[in-house]
């Protein structure tokens, strides 16, 4: 799954969003660039339920 994140800009908010997909999905793959906004995962989780918990995190995604 690829997600675009608005605003991920930093190192922090990419450890933030490593943080919050892994509560979802402990073995969740994830490649965030916070350069490109893009995060690309491979999760047990649905896409619905990641968008779901980064939001509520405070992050806008969307798929990419």
């Amino acid at each position: 799954m690829k997600l675009h994140i608005d605003n991920m800009t930093c190192g922090g908010c990419v450890r933030a969003v490593t943080r919050t997909i892994t509560q979802l999905d402990d073995k969740a793959a994830i490649e965030a660039d916070p350069e490109s906004r893009t995060v690309i995962l491979e999760t047990t989780a649905t896409g619905a339920d990641v968008i779901r918990a980064l939001e509520g995190a405070g992050f806008d995604a969307r798929p990419a």
